[in-house]
Parts: structure tokens; sequence; C-alpha cells
């Protein structure tokens, strides 16, 4: 249980750098004001509330994703949104600005 809290919310163990370095794609999924206020250069914005109806834009399905909001609680939404569509490799990153410092 505690394994499966800990996914959900990005808790586990992730090399984002490499992540990043082998492909990744960054997915923030704030809004456009906030995304348009401040981002992590190179990422996608998909607001969280949208996302449903626009996964045609992620494509390859099997391509490493990782989600950040503000504070974690939308990017782990979308996490699960990804999956639930057949999405294999999402991580929730978290924050934009702390998983900014991870690169």
């Amino acid at each position: 249980m505690l394994d499966a809290i800990k996914n959900l919310f990005g808790l586990e163990k992730t090399d984002y750098a490499e992540l990043v370095e082998n492909g990744a794609i960054i997915l923030d999924v704030r809004s456009k004001d906030e995304f348009n206020s401040g981002h992590i250069k190179g990422a996608v914005n998909i607001p969280v509330n949208i996302l449903q109806n626009n996964l045609s834009k992620l494509k390859d399905k099997n391509k490493p994703i990782i989600t950040c909001c503000a504070s974690g609680m939308r990017s782990a939404s979308a996490k699960g949104i990804l999956q639930n569509n057949g999405y294999t490799q999402v991580y929730n990153g978290g924050g934009w600005m702390s998983l900014n410092n991870k690169f």
C-alpha cells in the first residue's frame, strides 16, 4: 500500500535528468496563464482539466512522460489519466520548480 501511495505521488526514486536525456516529454498540466508565467524549457502544456480530450497530442504511448504542475496534486491526477489511457511510462515529477532543479 505504501509503495502504491509513493508511486501515485511521484515519491519513488526517479532519475528525471536521465529520462529527459533519453527523450522524455515534460508535461506541464497547469493552466495556460500559470505556464506562461514560468515553466521548464521544452515542456508541453496541456492543462489537466482538458488532458483527457487532448491525448492525441501525446502520440507515442510508450514514450516516457513526466507530469508536473505547481505542487504535485494535478500532476498526480494527470499521471492517472495517462495510465488509464494506456500510457506505459508515466512519472509524477511534482512541482515544476522542484523538478526543474533536478536537471
